[in-house]
């Protein structure tokens, strides 16, 4: 076969994206990784693995759509809930790579928010846009059982499937067992399934440069700017919103820990770290926070970096030296 003189592959990329935002979630506090996924590898390992199903060159490969879809917050609640600035970073990373994005409110039922209709939605745009912009190969990043209509439609005009999914479990912060495993459904009428959790882990032990750039090499972006506060010189209790406080880590798991803080300890989460990683930490760690108040109106722990244990004078010290640059300000 002369590739070269072979005709465009158009490559289609459907994101189901609270499936991938769990994806990424989950190899950034789970997996030996500790890394989040990276949009942009995952497109060139899409085209590779796209080139040597279809037998191109991968130069004849390309994703000419790709389209994110997922429920979200209203910016008043997202706001309350201290998500906005995390919002806004993915919108960043999708807009950069030129991922459409398609959002649609998420409802409050029993108390609990729920996502009602982006499957529905995700199937009728990957079906309208196959038709309209012939796609060879559409590559859905999900795994409910709700995508197999749309993928039975798909296979009518021609237009193969490949599924990239993933099957792992692990227990959360509150001792709840979470699997993640795509319908069998989904992986027996679809063209070309793809288990990324094997891709990746068999990976682990070589130097593959496509596995590699699945993820992200930076430290995450903190949603609070790094401010040095006065630090007391031990444990100190919980004031008031804005109290400056320092004390230990206590039942670290899964992006999400609390402070030892009597009689009720300070819950937080990796999106309050004013620096550092949160992979970082471990129980046990001196941290020092700012009090804060969750969207339950109960006590909570803002800003929350790394220090090292406190030492007596600690409190004269950085106090007066906190006084004098204010003066100078002034």
């Amino acid at each position: 076969m002369n590739q070269m003189n072979s005709p465009l592959i158009r490559i289609g990329v459907f994101y189901d994206g609270n499936y991938f935002l769990k994806i990424s979630d989950y190899y950034y506090f789970q997996h030996e990784r500790k890394a989040r996924i990276s949009l942009e590898g995952l497109h060139e390992y899409i085209r590779h693995q796209v080139a040597e199903e279809e037998d191109v060159d991968v130069r004849l490969s390309q994703i000419t759509d790709s389209h994110f879809f997922r429920g979200r917050l209203s910016a008043t609640e997202a706001r309350d809930k201290d998500r906005l600035f995390h919002d806004r970073l993915l919108d960043d990373i999708l807009m950069n790579l030129g991922v459409a994005t398609h959002y649609m409110p998420l409802k409050t039922r029993d108390g609990r928010l729920q996502e009602k209709g982006i499957d529905v939605w995700l199937a009728l745009e990957a079906l309208e846009l196959a038709l309209h912009k012939s796609f060879d190969v559409i590559v859905l990043i999900a795994g409910d059982s709700d995508y197999v209509p749309l993928i039975k439609k798909l296979n009518t005009i021609g237009t193969r499937v490949m599924l990239l999914n993933w099957d792992f479990k692990y227990v959360d912060f509150k001792g709840e067992n979470r699997v993640t495993r795509a319908s069998q459904l989904l992986l027996e009428h679809v063209t070309y399934p793809v288990a990324m959790h094997e891709v990746i882990d068999n990976g682990l032990s070589s130097s593959d440069e496509l596995i590699e750039s699945l993820f992200v090499s930076q430290p995450e972006p903190v949603a609070f700017p790094s401010v040095k506060p006065i630090r007391p010189s031990g444990p100190t209790a919980a004031g008031p919103v804005g109290t400056v406080g320092i004390s230990t880590i206590k039942n670290l798991k899964n992006g999400f820990g609390f402070v030892v803080m009597p009689p009720n300890n300070l819950f937080f989460s990796y999106a309050d770290m004013a620096e550092g990683d949160f992979n970082d930490l471990a129980e046990g760690d001196w941290v020092e926070f700012t009090v804060g108040r969750n969207h339950r109106d109960e006590d909570c722990a803002r800003n929350v970096r790394k220090v090292q244990p406190p030492q007596e004078g600690d409190e004269y010290e950085e106090h007066e030296q906190h006084e004098s640059a204010s003066s100078d300000l002034v």
